[in-house]
């Protein structure tokens, strides 16, 4: 069922609200990037958890040269980050988008609108 043009536009207020911001995500990237706050802010807490692992490692090791190896990894994948951010946002956009139109669809049997 499509929704209809007051739905839409309901979707797209709430997607504009719900939304993660791309400065705020570039912020963090660039002042707690090793840490990967900036992927645990666009809820991709699973390669946040490995920059982090990979960051304190890349401390505790570092007198054993592992330690600047995975500080390297971590510095590249923050840089490639940084390129990556517009899309991340975007993929979570229409997480967004999805999630509350199925929810529009659910609550409501007519799409009329009201």
């Amino acid at each position: 069922m499509a929704l209809s043009t007051q739905q839409q536009m309901l979707v797209e207020q709430r997607v504009g609200n719900d939304s993660k911001s791309i400065l705020v995500a570039y912020l963090l990237a660039i002042f707690f990037g090793g840490f990967g706050i900036h992927r645990f802010y666009l809820g991709r807490s699973g390669s946040a958890a490995a920059m982090l692992i990979m960051f304190v490692l890349g401390w505790v090791t570092f007198a054993i040269v592992v330690g600047i190896i995975l500080l390297i990894a971590v510095g590249i994948w923050v840089i490639v980050d940084l390129f990556l951010i517009p899309g991340m946002v975007e993929s979570q956009k229409n997480d967004v988008r999805a999630r509350i139109s199925q929810e529009l669809e659910a609550m409501g049997g007519d799409d009329t609108g009201g």
